[in-house]
């Protein structure tokens, strides 16, 4: 048996089975956040509701989003290892496009959000 036949009758399943994981953790990602993003948001609702939603929740389930196209990527690249067609290089360039440009937003309102927390804590707590 050619080696390259003993390398794909390994590297197939093997690649398969780690593309589903991956596709499966970005599933649970996605879950977690909404999960995560509605106990937030939950304590909120006898209140009078906000015009829009609340930073905090935005970003929560921004994080896990980035968190799941991160696992969706690592599927494609795998995929695209075993089975390098146009369609599968075209999804996992516009998947790490999408990535990347999420990432670079959610750091900036995530950074945004932690300064005007500190500047809220540091006007309300007594000076030493």
């Amino acid at each position: 048996m050619d080696p390259t036949e003993i390398a794909d009758q390994v590297l197939v399943p093997l690649a398969t089975a780690v593309r589903l994981l991956l596709e499966g953790l970005s599933v649970l990602a996605v879950l977690s956040g909404l999960l995560l993003t509605l106990q937030q948001a939950l304590p909120h609702l006898g209140r009078r509701l906000p015009q829009r939603p609340s930073h905090r929740a935005r970003l929560t389930f921004g994080s896990w989003l980035a968190l799941a196209l991160e696992f969706q990527l690592g599927a494609d690249i795998v995929s695209t290892t075993i089975s390098p067609s146009t369609a599968h290089l075209i999804q996992l360039g516009v998947i790490a496009v999408i990535r990347t440009f999420l990432n670079v937003f959610l750091s900036r309102e995530i950074e945004a959000e932690e300064r005007q927390e500190d500047r809220l804590h540091r006007s309300i707590s007594p000076l030493p």
